[in-house]
């Protein structure tokens, strides 16, 4: 089936029970594997090994892991519509561990996920969303008993892959911040990211929340190809992390043309005018979120659109680091030279005090021209002088 052209498959009877399987016809169903397979950037018949894989293949145990975080990124989750939450953990992943959306609670939860961790070992995708506190041995953050750090150590031992969710769990993100406190060096837990607790690289998908279609992305390119997609140096997915949001920001055409927003309420921002002046740190953010936007609910479901700012919370070193409205530093993309700068210089009119300094100074220099011209003048008519009396005495001679 890998092969076959995508259309081809429509009436292929295993794309059928799949499809009924999400409550889909058979054409949104390709539909659905194609988005996958462009989101991923996949090349050109790859959609038809995704039709395959969704259809065909056991779904991937997931055991998902909550630390310090607002369960934000599982929420984001919730919202996801192509497919929606329970198509996603009943019939394209099997979502066998999870302290949310889990009925159970207590001992029973936890039987749950070491029962799955070995009847999949080596086999099962952890997912990590939060951040791990190291201080006074991890005590900050426990669960049934153990430590944030145990528990993500023992169940990342038999995993076949690591994805940290959220830009708690990729890096540290909000609770990683170190408080504005003399003396302070770290933040109060020790909060850090999964990859810094396991000591080697993760595929993190970094954001607050993160868009639920990477993470499905991620998970699809897992299923189909038995490897995560190609990342970046900080383990960001290429396909969704590789362009600067300013790139296809919908804005980038006032930036260019130097039409900014200067405060809030003003005439540029009613206008739809670049955020830039305002903080916004698209200019510096590696995402998809002006491309994909978020919550399926059409045009402008993302910040920038919606008027505000983007404080780059995908981006470490940026995002809850920076203050928000701290003008970004420019990476690779700079206003045409033909056209006004980002901070454009003006003049300030002359004081009466420097106007009457500039005038003194005036003064003494055309003091000082008319003595040089009177002297030159005198030292003119001296020479004239000085040649007729030398004259006058060869004449005598």
């Amino acid at each position: 089936m890998a092969n076959q052209n995508l259309i081809s498959l429509e009436q292929d009877e295993r794309i059928e029970a799949a499809a009924a399987r999400l409550s889909m016809d058979r054409r949104e169903f390709l539909q659905f594997c194609a988005a996958l397979a462009t989101t991923l950037g996949l090349p050109q018949g790859a959609d038809a090994a995704v039709a395959e894989a969704v259809a065909t293949k056991k779904r991937p145990s997931v055991i998902w892991l909550h630390f310090q975080e607002c369960t934000g990124c599982t929420e984001s989750i919730l919202r996801a519509e192509h497919p929606t939450l329970e198509k996603l953990i009943l019939d394209v992943i099997s979502l066998d561990y999870h302290e949310t959306l889990f009925a159970a609670a207590g001992h029973q939860v936890e039987a749950a996920r070491k029962t799955a961790m070995a009847e999949n070992k080596g086999k099962y995708i952890l997912v990590v969303e939060g951040a791990i506190p190291t201080k006074d041995g991890g005590v900050y953050c426990k669960i049934g008993g153990k430590t944030a750090i145990e528990l993500l150590t023992e169940c990342a031992a038999d995993a076949a892959a690591v994805i940290a969710i959220g830009s708690c769990a990729s890096w540290g993100g909000m609770p990683s911040t170190i408080p504005s406190i003399p003396g302070a060096t770290s933040s109060p837990t020790g909060s850090s990211g999964v990859s810094q607790i396991l000591g080697k690289p993760v595929v993190t998908i970094p954001g607050c929340p993160p868009n639920p279609y990477n993470f499905l992305s991620t998970v699809v390119h897992f299923l189909t190809f038995g490897a995560l997609p190609a990342v970046d140096d900080k383990g960001r997915p290429k396909f969704a992390y590789s362009r600067l949001i300013h790139e296809n920001c919908e804005r980038r055409a006032h930036f260019d043309a130097g039409r900014f927003a200067m405060e809030f309420g003003d005439e540029g921002h009613r206008k739809g005018h670049c955020l830039y002046k305002l903080g916004c740190k698209g200019p510096e953010t590696y995402a998809n979120c002006s491309v994909i936007m978020f919550g399926d609910a059409g045009a402008g479901t993302w910040p920038v659109a919606c008027g505000h700012p983007c404080i780059g919370c995908t981006e470490q070193g940026v995002g809850f680091q920076k203050p928000i409205h701290t003008v970004a530093k420019l990476k690779n993309i700079e206003p045409s030279a033909f056209l006004p700068r980002i901070v454009e210089e003006k003049g300030v009119g002359a004081t009466l005090g420097s106007a009457a300094v500039l005038a003194a100074v005036a003064g003494a220099a055309a003091g000082a021209g008319a003595m040089v011209a009177k002297n030159l003048g005198l030292s003119y008519k001296a020479e004239q002088m000085e040649e007729a009396k030398k004259s006058g005495e060869k004449t005598e001679v």
